[in-house]
């Protein structure tokens, strides 16, 4: 209770002042636009109940991607972290190519991905793998390299191969660096997902956001959103989770 009381006394109270300020046109009249434009809580509740059929559907089609999205990004990441961990050569040679790649705005990767792969599934997890990519694989990367040198010594003193050093040593240490990484990768996941369906798609979330703007139905666009919201904080929770089971010895492994 005293975890989850403090932040959810936040929101009632933000809440509450939303729902006064959109019934009293506050909101309205700060944004000099039409009180229409700006639902208020009870509004986007009473959307979610009426179109949650409609949610649900393209909610379900947006989550599928985000987790597929997601495990290619692990794959990839983890393997990548590897190879530079392994290899100071390919360290020095990617590792600043890595920190580039994130100087460029994924919604001018986005069309393109759209444009080379069609307008299938394959761009909306080519977007997502970008995005959870990179966090995935510098705190894993970090995590190999956190070890305690005294514990590689004593490998090399029972005459382990490096292979044996990598499985029994440095991975366990790396492991809650990989999910602290995983854990802001899955986050944002979501935001690729709308990305890649605000390019070409014809379901997800992110396609009925932009179909509902462009009917001016802001209280199931707020609808959308909230369920994009939830999807995020629900894949974190379960990393979450997993963390505390797999990573024991870690801090976040610590906390009940």
């Amino acid at each position: 209770m005293r975890r989850w009381l403090p932040p959810l006394l936040i929101v009632c109270a933000l809440l509450g002042a939303w729902e006064l300020a959109a019934r009293l046109d506050v909101l309205a009249s700060a944004l000099h636009i039409e009180p229409f434009l700006v639902p208020s809580p009870s509004e986007i509740g009473q959307a979610l109940w009426e179109d949650r059929g409609l949610l649900a559907d393209n909610g379900w089609v947006t989550l599928q991607e985000v987790i597929a999205g997601f495990a290619l990004s692990v794959a990839a990441g983890v393997a990548f972290a590897v190879a530079l961990h392994l290899s100071p050569t390919l360290r020095r040679a990617f590792y600043p190519l890595l920190v580039a790649s994130q100087t460029v705005p994924i919604v001018v990767v986005a069309p393109i991905l759209v444009v080379w792969l069609g307008f299938g599934i394959g761009p909306k997890l080519a977007i997502i793998a970008l995005i959870c990519f990179f966090p995935i694989t510098v705190n894993t990367l970090d995590g190999l390299g956190s070890v305690d040198p005294d514990l590689v010594k004593m490998m090399r003193t029972l005459d382990a191969s490096r292979s044996q050093t990598l499985r029994r040593v440095e991975a366990p240490s790396a492991l809650p660096y990989f999910f602290s990484g995983a854990k802001i990768a899955v986050a944002v996941a979501v935001i690729g997902a709308v990305f890649g369906e605000w390019a070409g798609s014809s379901s997800g979330l992110g396609h009925l956001i932009q179909e509902a703007s462009a009917q001016l139905q802001t209280a199931r666009t707020f609808a959308a959103v909230v369920v994009l919201s939830a999807l995020a904080i629900l894949l974190f929770a379960a990393l979450a989770a997993l963390e505390r089971r797999a990573a024991w010895w870690g801090p976040s492994g610590t906390k009940t």
